[in-house]
């Protein structure tokens, strides 16, 4: 018989570590931004502080959580005008736990507000003792009762006030404003406030045999603009209960890098080497078309995790390799593909932390390292062969501009379209691809197909 369920969020003290009071939920959702501030990122932070938690909660913590992160600008604003001298003076332990229980009273309408307040004046009181227990339960019934007329004061600068809005560093809504205007600018900042969707790809099966799959196990799939292979699948689907996971009928992976791939067009029948592969959906989508994918990473565990992942398709055709991509561990081969290190900015709405993460310094530090790993892989094109060079960022910096000077440097190389047909009009851009979150719906993207003279 299953242990009684506190109010929401966790089954009280069922798993033993949280104490009377205080769900592991919550406890979860705590150590999580606590990684976060110490350097992690959100989702190897999810899997490790969650793994006690059974499926439920582990929903209810990625939804507090993640919207915590999406919406942090506005909860700061709000915040601050309840807090003296501001929530910049506070531990930044205290402004997370603030950040969550806010969170929880403002948009989380199945969490009764004396569960939202009680437990995060509990666990702030645990933490960091009676002083700033009780400023957290001051602060977060102020918030209560005002609730449904709470909204922070407008910023009079337009750029300040959509990065409160929206909940981005102004920096970065100066850089996309400057570049797409404001109305583009607020579209792209809506677009990374929404939940990513869930979509699969078929694998060994039909895509009808898998929606079919699907919807035997009570899971509702659609289809998918610009890629009609994949499946959109119906939002808090526990993908690994599923047996269509299981048997290994289907992997997960964003139309934005589909797409990537699709551009890319490699030769049917030839050998891909595939320098940055982890996590290994990219490598798996060129097995369609290629006899061989040389799939590498420097990073060790990444790759078992991505041997781990082929091993549960049964997959073939694909060889992974420990190596830097600025050593490519590869003999001359057909086409190469380089989804580079970036700043990630195309997948905000996926990684809500990033957006907090990001430096103006990070464009220089991934630019050079883009730079070596461009012209290192260069070096293992055969003469005929095909470079692409992609990434999940935005930014003209590690795009456009990194092409530019690879070709300024490199004039062996010629920037080629993909055939005609490969991708759809409207995601190509000068012979490039071109995803963008506010235009089509997907994480953002950007390759260029670069062929090697004979």
């Amino acid at each position: 018989m299953a242990p009684p369920r506190g109010p929401r969020g966790g089954r009280g003290n069922a798993h033993g570590s949280a104490g009377p009071g205080v769900t592991e939920s919550r406890t979860a959702a705590a150590l999580m931004l606590a990684d976060l501030r110490a350097g992690q990122l959100l989702d190897g932070a999810f899997e490790r502080r969650t793994q006690p938690l059974d499926a439920r909660d582990r929903r209810w913590v990625q939804e507090l959580v993640w919207g915590t992160l999406r919406t942090r600008g506005r909860l700061d604003a709000i915040l601050a005008e309840r807090v003296r001298g501001g929530i910049a003076k506070l531990d930044p332990e205290v402004a997370d736990l603030l950040r969550l229980g806010a969170y929880q009273l403002l948009s989380m309408g199945s969490v009764p507000p004396y569960a939202a307040i009680g437990q995060t004046v509990e666990l702030t009181k645990r933490r960091h003792g009676i002083g700033a227990s009780k400023l957290a339960n001051a602060v977060l019934r102020r918030i209560d009762r005002e609730r449904e007329t709470i909204e922070p004061a407008v910023p009079a600068d337009p750029l300040e006030a959509l990065a409160q809005a929206y909940s981005h560093p102004r920096w970065v809504v100066a850089r996309w404003a400057e570049r797409w205007g404001m109305d583009d600018t607020r579209a792209l900042l809506d677009a990374n406030n929404a939940p990513a969707n869930i979509v699969v790809r078929p694998y060994g099966v039909s895509r009808e045999g898998l929606a079919e799959a699907l919807q035997g196990a009570g899971v509702d799939a659609f289809e998918v603009p610009r890629v009609p292979d994949s499946l959109r699948l119906a939002a808090g689907v526990a993908l690994t209960e599923l047996d269509a996971f299981k048997q290994g009928t289907f992997y997960v992976q964003d139309p934005a890098a589909t797409l990537v791939v699709q551009y890319a067009c490699v030769p049917e029948g030839g050998t891909v080497a595939d320098l940055c592969a982890a996590p290994g959906s990219k490598a798996l989508e060129l097995s369609r078309r290629a006899a061989l994918v040389l799939a590498s990473d420097r990073n060790l565990s990444r790759v078992d995790r991505m041997l781990d992942g082929f091993g549960r398709l049964d997959a073939d055709r694909l060889v992974t390799i420990v190596a830097d991509a600025r050593q490519p561990a590869t003999v001359l081969v057909d086409a190469v593909l380089v989804d580079v290190p970036c700043t990630g900015t195309g997948t905000f709405r996926r990684h809500p932390d990033a957006r907090w993460r990001l430096r103006v310094s990070d464009f220089a530090v991934m630019g050079a390292m883009q730079k070596q790993i461009l012209r290192a892989a260069a070096q293992v094109v055969k003469p005929g062969g095909l470079l692409v060079y992609s990434t999940c960022s935005l930014e003209l910096e590690e795009n456009d501009e990194q092409v530019n000077a690879f070709l300024a440097e490199h004039p062996e190389f010629t920037l080629e379209a993909p055939p005609a047909g490969t991708v759809p009009d409207d995601v190509l851009d000068n012979g490039c691809l071109r995803v963008l979150p506010h235009r089509h719906g997907f994480d953002g993207a950007f390759a260029a197909r670069l062929r090697r003279a004979a």
